[in-house]
């Protein structure tokens, strides 16, 4: 029987090269990625739990230098909360200080920043333990 398969969940990373913080999320991101999708299967209509179930669900991972759009912006605000737009955008008090300041300079917006896009989740900076945290929580394929 044919059937089709959810699309995997999209986590994008809005990192800069240059900072330590955004090449060790990077790094965590890449290698969790790489563990989920070593444990997929083809055949997901077998039986196959005899095999070590893998802890983490399968994403694809997009990586991105570029600020994010204002509609993106948006919804990240949205996901951390307006409270804390100022651990996205340099300075910003809120929603409306926030899309203006990113408006002035993409060099406010503060890398990185990892974005759950399915699940309405970001996390702002290179704490690791909430990153997986929240990698973890995605649903299961």
């Amino acid at each position: 029987m044919f059937r089709f398969h959810k699309t995997l969940d999209v986590i994008t990373l809005f990192h800069k090269a240059s900072s330590p913080a955004s090449l060790r999320v990077h790094t965590l991101l890449k290698q969790v990625s790489a563990n989920a999708s070593e444990h997929a299967t083809e055949d997901q209509a077998s039986d196959h739990s005899h095999q070590t179930k893998p802890n983490r669900p399968q994403f694809e991972l997009d990586v991105t230098e570029e600020p994010p759009t204002q509609d993106q912006l948006k919804s990240i605000l949205e996901y951390v909360g307006a409270r804390n737009a100022g651990t996205i955008i340099k300075g910003a008090r809120d929603e409306a200080d926030a899309m203006k300041k990113l408006k002035e300079s993409s060099e406010n917006f503060q890398r990185p920043v990892t974005v759950d896009w399915s699940n309405g989740k970001a996390v702002a900076g290179a704490n690791e333990s909430e990153i997986l945290k929240m990698i973890e929580s995605l649903p299961k394929h």
